[in-house]
């Protein structure tokens, strides 16, 4: 539908030409006005909608919300309803950017690429030339939504979390440190799995679990059934202090990866299997007998560095062969959080480093985003174990 003259005359009048397209022109006005007004139509259908099914709901003022656009950031007033369940599509709840080429910076930086790239990339597929600074804008909006996903409220349940570390350099003081990234999953009651947040610490410790465990209890986290960890430092105190009931579990993946760094890669498809009788003998002592038989066999002979850091984990691999079968290929058969590592690896290592803990968190986060969107259907497993849980933890398992 054609735009009336008289009514871009209108809007033209008594402005400069050449401000028009700048930021916070005419350009600007024109979406923070539509985008309003889109907002308040949708408000009106919503509330149509639960009018004719007999809900009473009604308006209840405005909300204020940042959202940025290619050139500027604008101040949107969001309708808001009595109810509490109006979901707005145009700009979603936790969504700081319109739709357009804001989405494909954010897809470019996720995927690694630094801002000059980011600026070449434009500039070579669409013609058009972006500054550093707009990118730069764009990309640490990502911040305001990280700090809004970071204090969502969780499920009160969740059968398995799998926490792991992720190594990155970052500028810290002039120098360039190894810092870790810690990540948690958690695999909720229906098997759908939701990464419930990252942190960045210099060291761990029991101190800096312990605030890890609290912020999840603190976003409603009531109980954990497993807990499954990679030999993380201080963590089964920090546990056993806010989740006492809580199984903490060795990750078995990390535990055999971990084992073939000292196997030569002619040898690991010979070695595995070894490794394998290992973790699924059928119970405890028929585990420690396989892994005696390892170290006295002439892989165990070859590699003695195996051995000795499965002995060391033991009392946290011995929870495993109390599981069914069912549960135990869900606690090693990680293969969300072994696609997830590989993503945030790949995209740490074209980075190099970083020059802030803020923008390793900008990028991590943004990883995450796009690993979770292809997170469709619970394992395969899940079924089974789902009994196998609510066998297990009776009235602890909410389904």
């Amino acid at each position: 539908m054609a735009i009336k003259k008289d009514t871009l005359d209108q809007l033209l009048e008594g402005r400069d030409p050449q401000a028009v397209f700048s930021k916070d022109g005419l350009f600007d006005e024109l979406k923070k006005a539509l985008a309003e007004r889109v907002l308040n139509a949708e408000l009106d259908d919503h509330l149509e909608s639960e009018a004719s099914e007999g809900r009473a709901n009604r308006r209840n003022g405005y909300s204020k919300k940042s959202v940025l656009t290619e050139t500027a950031k604008l101040d949107v007033r969001i309708p808001r309803d009595r109810e509490g369940t109006f979901d707005p599509k145009l700009i979603q709840r936790y969504q700081r950017r319109f739709p357009g080429f804001d989405d494909k910076i954010v897809s470019m930086y996720a995927r690694g690429m630094s801002v000059r790239e980011i600026q070449g990339h434009l500039v070579e597929l669409y013609g058009i030339d972006v500054s550093p600074d707009l990118i730069s804008t764009v990309t640490d909006a990502v911040l305001e939504t990280v700090a809004e996903w970071q204090n969502r409220p969780l499920e009160a349940s969740y059968p398995l979390v799998f926490f792991d570390a992720l190594r990155v350099k970052i500028r810290d003081e002039g120098l360039v440190r190894n810092k870790a990234v810690y990540i948690a999953l958690g695999v909720a009651s229906d098997g759908t799995k939701d990464v419930l947040g990252l942190w960045i610490e210099n060291t761990e410790g029991a101190k800096f679990w312990l605030k890890v465990m609290n912020e999840l209890r603190n976003r409603g986290v009531g109980d954990i059934l497993i807990a499954v960890v990679d030999g993380l430092k201080g963590f089964p105190e920090a546990i056993e202090a806010v989740f006492p009931r809580t199984i903490v579990q060795t990750c078995i993946v990390h535990l055999i990866r971990h084992s073939l760094e000292f196997v030569s890669w002619t040898d690991r498809k010979l070695v595995v299997p070894q490794l394998r009788a290992i973790y699924r003998a059928k119970d405890a002592d028929a585990g420690m007998a396989a892994l005696e038989a390892f170290a006295a066999g002439p892989w165990g002979r070859k590699y003695p560095a195996i051995v000795p850091a499965w002995r060391r984990n033991w009392d946290k691999v011995i929870p495993f062969f109390a599981f069914p079968e069912a549960v135990r290929r869900i606690v090693y058969t990680t293969n969300a959080i072994e696609a997830l590592n590989a993503k945030l690896r790949r995209a740490v290592k074209i980075r190099g480093h970083f020059p802030t803990d803020e923008a390793a968190t900008k990028l991590i986060y943004l990883v995450l985003h796009q690993a979770a969107g292809a997170w469709k259907m619970p394992p395969r497993e899940w079924s089974q174990a789902k009994t196998q849980f609510a066998i297990m933890f009776e009235d602890r398992f909410l389904a």
